[in-house]
């Protein structure tokens, strides 16, 4: 285990919320398989990603721009942009496991950043949480990372995203 499995668990110790939080994931957590190859490597075997919902988040649109390391090439956060929209899924998460979901995201590291964000779900809106690349994280340098994208279709596709969405993501990939 690293130095971030007992950040997290800490933090988990700290919370008293009883309640739930709303969770936008647009990215890597959306193929199931890789979340749980993730959630194996960092010994959360307690976590459990709930099913969600498809939703949609508007006038946003995915910005590769964070060079990444591990993907070995950018990933994605997000951009305001009127009249752009990005698809994912709206999750239930227990207040106890949303540093779970930090660490996932990339908030134990300094990658990302916790973004408020309104998405529709079954034609209503709900307000949620999402995460995005850290400010001074962003670069644009760099190639896109293939492997990061194939994860992403795969990951649209299992989560039942529209098919125009799923192809829109093919077309970054070339």
């Amino acid at each position: 285990m690293d130095s971030h499995y007992y950040q997290v668990m800490k933090a988990r110790e700290g919370v008293t919320d009883t309640g739930t939080r709303w969770y936008f994931g647009y990215s890597g957590v959306l193929d199931r398989k890789a979340f749980e190859e993730w959630q194996t490597q960092h010994n959360y075997p307690f976590f459990k990603l709930p099913e969600g919902a498809v939703a949609q988040a508007k006038d946003v649109d995915l910005s590769f721009n964070f060079p990444s390391r591990w993907w070995g090439g950018r990933v994605a956060g997000l951009i305001d942009k009127k009249d752009a929209a990005v698809w994912g899924r709206l999750y239930e998460i227990a207040a106890v496991d949303w540093p779970v979901i930090q660490h996932k995201e990339g908030v134990v590291t300094g990658m990302a950043v916790e973004r408020p964000i309104t998405v529709v779900v079954d034609g209503k809106e709900i307000e949620a949480t999402t995460f995005t690349t850290a400010p001074n994280r962003a670069s644009l340098d760099g190639p896109l990372s293939e492997r990061y994208i194939d994860t992403l279709i795969k990951g649209a596709e299992q989560a039942g995203l529209p098919a125009a969405y799923v192809a829109s993501l093919r077309g970054k990939a070339i």
